[in-house]
């Protein structure tokens, strides 16, 4: 469901601009990933948008749409940085997320996530496997990743504070089926 991905996006790169007559809703996408950047298009017009502008900016480009109602779908919006405030999700919101928990993780891979071939010697002889990370200083967003892993029965550890892993062979094989590469 766009909503749940765009929501995901949101939490990671995204942010609402409350101050302007009309709000703003902007997302950052890297300009290395311009199917992300069309994936975020497509998503802020499913779910709100009539118009959705991408301004170029060094390194990324910022999607950006504005509704008098993004901050009614958004209600997470606030003042400073989102590891600096508490995250919850609205019960309208747990609902959409655990109904399309996938789409959700899509969002927040995307934003925040990698998907990569992680090298290890052991006892001289060299494993490359694919594992998935998660990066974001805000605890709550950390804890809605995990709460929409667990959903799915996608087994994760967090290898740092702030950085979540999706190491094991079916763990990514599963999250490969719900977040599929960047593009």
């Amino acid at each position: 469901m766009a909503y749940s991905y765009l929501l995901g996006l949101y939490l990671g790169d995204g942010h609402l601009v409350t101050t302007a007559r009309v709000p703003v809703l902007r997302i950052s996408c890297g300009n290395a990933w311009p199917g992300l950047i069309d994936a975020c298009d497509l998503a802020m017009r499913a779910v709100l948008a009539t118009k959705v502008q991408r301004v170029r900016q060094q390194g990324c480009v910022s999607v950006q749409s504005y509704g008098r109602h993004w901050p009614c779908l958004l209600p997470q919006h606030g003042p400073g940085k989102k590891h600096d405030r508490p995250i919850r999700l609205a019960e309208w919101q747990r609902a959409i997320v655990g109904a399309h928990a996938g789409d959700f993780l899509r969002g927040l891979f995307h934003s925040d996530g990698a998907r990569f071939a992680n090298r290890v010697t052991v006892r001289g002889k060299e494993y490359v496997y694919p594992r998935y990370l998660f990066v974001n200083e805000s605890a709550d967003i950390m804890g809605l990743c995990q709460w929409a892993l667990d959903l799915l029965g996608i087994a994760w550890r967090m290898n740092r504070r702030n950085s979540l892993s999706v190491a094991r062979r079916e763990a990514v094989a599963a999250l490969d089926r719900h977040v599929g590469p960047k593009s």
